[in-house]
């Protein structure tokens, strides 16, 4: 079975991500010249933004990971990666993938 067209996130290869404390991390975008603070939840998705997950597969790592998830955070998802693109710290491959 062929899955035509699926996007993966993927992290913007010239950003640097820096772990800190307790998994709070720190984007840096030269080409902007800015930095991003980010909590333990959005340094776990960073992680997973390696063009080989989709946003279902991220979503189901969350739930696995973290015991109290929010019913909207299927929508808090999409909104962080919307926000990261409009930033152009991350972008998504159209693949086609053999299953």
């Amino acid at each position: 079975m062929m899955e035509l067209n699926k996007t993966y996130p993927i992290a913007n290869s010239m950003v640097v991500f820096r772990e800190e404390f307790d998994d709070w991390a720190v984007l840096f975008d030269p080409d902007a010249n800015k930095t991003f603070g980010m909590n333990p939840v959005s340094s776990f998705i960073w992680k997973k933004l390696d063009g080989k997950h989709t946003l279902k597969n991220i979503l189901e790592d969350i739930l696995k990971e973290y015991d109290e998830v929010p019913e909207e955070a299927p929508a808090q998802l999409n909104n962080f990666l919307s926000d990261l693109e409009k930033r152009g710290l991350v972008g998504f491959e159209s693949v086609n993938k053999e299953g």
